[in-house]
């Protein structure tokens, strides 16, 4: 019997990415099926999708790697690299479950939205990790606790390769 993968949501903006960002989100979705996860985003264009296409060409990549928790209730919505769609019809509030299906949450730049997918992801208790160099609410809460409710802090990544290493070492309690 097989264990399941785990999942690394990725959290951040819909809208378009400048060509470093774009970078750094391509890189981390590859990173992350290599390194054995899951990816899981809200499905649509900006980080969203380049996560997913770096998860595309990853050399562990399969059919079903790539899952999009969409806000609308079409899949045919969804970017053309998301493997399964799923079309909720909850509008941002598909933003919990984006989440909640996670293992250990990434968040790149990002605005409001991303910002209520930190707070869930906080308040749910899933390890949160940052990749700051993206801007946005990634790199303005990296390092940081959101409140009291936990004695951690939000984990500050400086490269896609660090978000995996501390993604593995949140899942698997080691460090590598």
């Amino acid at each position: 019997m097989s264990r399941r993968r785990p999942v690394l949501s990725v959290i951040g903006s819909g809208a378009p990415l400048g060509r470093r960002a774009e970078l750094l989100c391509r890189e981390l979705g590859e990173r992350a099926i290599d390194a054995g996860f899951r990816v899981a985003t809200g499905g649509l264009g900006g980080v969203m999708r380049a996560v997913s296409h770096g998860a595309h060409r990853a050399q562990r990549y399969r059919e079903g790697d790539v899952v999009g928790v969409l806000p609308g209730a079409e899949g045919a919505r969804a970017n053309p690299y998301v493997d399964i769609a799923i079309p909720t019809g909850l509008g941002m509030a598909r933003n919990v479950l984006v989440v909640s299906m996670a293992d250990v949450v990434v968040a790149v730049a990002g605005s409001s939205g991303t910002l209520s997918e930190m707070a869930f992801a906080w308040q749910l208790g899933k390890p949160l990790i940052a990749l700051a160099p993206a801007g946005g609410w990634a790199a303005e809460l990296a390092g940081r606790r959101l409140d009291e409710r936990r004695p951690d802090r939000v984990l500050r990544a400086d490269s896609p390769e660090q978000a995996v290493r501390l993604a593995l070492e949140a899942t698997t309690g080691t460090r590598g």
